[in-house]
């Protein structure tokens, strides 16, 4: 693999740092909110429809689950939520957007030993300013190229992105948790994969099949890729 690639490409959230576990937290407490008007299983599988509801309008993201905790909340109790009730599913997503940012495992070590290497570049899902904020937070934005936000993970999406770093998918390396954002879509245009997993993933990013692939790669941990990558 070191002998093919150029750039290295992070996933962000739940790769370089903690976020998934922030959503369920919080999705929790939602429904806390509201256990008068339904059962809390109930509450969670609303919140879940609205969100895929609204993927295609808010994108991925802190402020489009906020906009789907207050649409479901209005929904559940047919518009007649308390007003207290709401403003505390909106100071709920407010906690989210200033969560600290907390590193995972062994991820500046590795960036540390790839960085001059190879071009490391971030790509990720989400909110531009959020995931800015967090980049900066984490401290590790000077050891990247190239930083990519991106709408969504589709084929498309990926091919826009290295045509604008000017290199081949043979050349293109993806590091993240997400089996159908971050590894699939790159297997598909010919470049390289790596899943790492987290152990909190939404939903919406589980697949129901195994990936057999000449250019995918199974790891436990994010410093399991620098044997491959460093002599």
């Amino acid at each position: 693999m070191k002998n093919q690639i150029t750039v290295i490409a992070f996933d962000a959230d739940d790769t370089l740092w903690v976020n998934e576990p922030y959503f369920r937290e919080t999705e929790e407490q939602f429904a806390g909110l509201l256990e008068d008007f339904m059962p809390h299983h109930n509450i969670l599988a609303e919140l879940y429809k609205t969100e895929i509801a609204n993927l295609p309008i808010y994108g991925y993201g802190i402020k489009g689950f906020m906009l789907s905790m207050i649409e479901t909340a209005l929904r559940i109790t047919s518009g007649k939520i308390d007003p207290i009730i709401m403003n505390r599913a909106i100071e709920l997503g407010q906690e989210m957007l200033n969560k600290p940012v907390v590193l995972l495992d062994g991820v500046e070590e590795v960036l540390k030993a790839l960085y001059g290497k190879y071009r490391l570049v971030v790509a990720t899902k989400g909110d531009l300013l959020d995931q800015q904020r967090k980049l900066t937070k984490s401290g590790l934005d000077h050891y990247f190229h190239h930083i990519e936000i991106m709408s969504d993970k589709q084929e498309k999406d990926y091919q826009k992105l290295i045509k604008h770093l000017d290199c081949k998918p043979e050349e293109f390396l993806m590091l993240g948790n997400s089996l159908k954002s971050d590894v699939l879509p790159v297997l598909n245009i010919g470049g390289h994969a790596v899943h790492i997993p987290f152990h909190t993933t939404w939903v919406h990013e589980h697949i129901d099949h195994t990936i057999e692939h000449a250019n995918f790669y199974q790891m436990e941990s994010l410093s399991e890729v620098l044997p491959k990558l460093i002599e």
